[in-house]
């Protein structure tokens, strides 16, 4: 029990981090003229919520870092390969 109240500590300090470095690295996709595409947005969503489904997975914390790492470094690339080769079982 008391790691899970550390975890839900340190999850409020995490989420606002991840959200704020996920806008800068795989919504900066512009238009001409300056202002963001539309397909940063759904690649911004996508990324989100396989890093959800990442984190929901039974695995060990340093293949869960691994993906989500992978998935942040490169947000399509990431993202496409997680969802083909992570080998998801079912989540918890």
């Amino acid at each position: 029990m008391n790691k899970l109240a550390s975890l839900s500590t340190r999850l409020f300090l995490y989420v606002p981090m991840l959200a704020l470095l996920l806008i800068t690295s795989s919504c900066a996709r512009f238009n001409a003229d300056g202002s963001l595409a539309i397909w940063g947005y759904v690649l911004l969503a996508l990324d989100v919520l396989a890093l959800f489904d990442v984190f929901r997975q039974p695995w060990s914390i340093g293949k869960k870092l691994l993906w989500a790492a992978i998935i942040f470094v490169f947000p399509l690339g990431g993202l496409i390969l997680y969802y083909l080769f992570a080998g998801r079982g079912n989540a918890s």
